[in-house]
């Protein structure tokens, strides 16, 4: 069941406008918590966000930043952000219901590589709920940084009305090695 739900799995950059049920995103969470953690720390701390005005507010606040970022994008990445249509202008923010702001606490050593393992768990429950997301890794994650708490992702999250089919994954041939280092 793992497996075909990390097939069906795609990024969502378009959402219908239609409300979600709070039960599945605190579902999804509490399936996340389950992840294992550098000394069981569990560092992750998870905001979720349904304000239209605090949702604007963070938009605008990246997109200030995504628009300098783009501008001086070249090469390999230029191309693919060209190629999938992809720009600063982040409208996820504001149409997708919900946001999963997805925090690790500094305190504690593997922090990131914790929270990290628990997005993947995360991202996996939302898709047994039906629901869409994207992981977004804004530019100026330290500008929504609290406490001892660190912004790794933003999840938008909610039915998604993305005709973009799923990009290919390699085979899994490519990815294996056998006692090689």
């Amino acid at each position: 069941m793992i497996f075909e739900l990390a097939k069906k799995r795609k990024t969502t950059r378009i959402f219908l406008n239609e409300k979600v049920n709070i039960e599945d995103i605190k579902y999804a969470i509490n399936v996340a918590k389950e992840a294992p953690s550098g000394m069981n720390s569990q560092p992750w701390h998870f905001v979720i966000v349904d304000d239209e005005k605090l949702k604007e507010k963070i938009r605008k606040s990246v997109e200030e930043k995504e628009k300098i970022f783009y501008e001086k994008s070249k090469g390999k990445l230029k191309d693919f952000l060209n190629e999938y249509n992809i720009t600063w202008q982040k409208s996820f923010l504001t149409e997708a219901p919900y946001l999963i702001l997805v925090y690790s606490d500094k305190r504690f050593p593997f922090s990131k590589e914790s929270t990290w393992i628990s997005v993947g768990y995360l991202l996996l429950a939302l898709e047994e709920r039906g629901l869409s997301s994207l992981t977004y890794t804004p530019p100026n994650p330290q500008d929504f940084n609290f406490s001892t708490y660190k912004l790794e992702v933003i999840i938008p999250v909610g039915y998604g009305n993305d005709p973009k089919p799923k990009l290919k994954r390699k085979d899994l041939n490519e990815i294996i090695s056998y006692n090689k280092i």
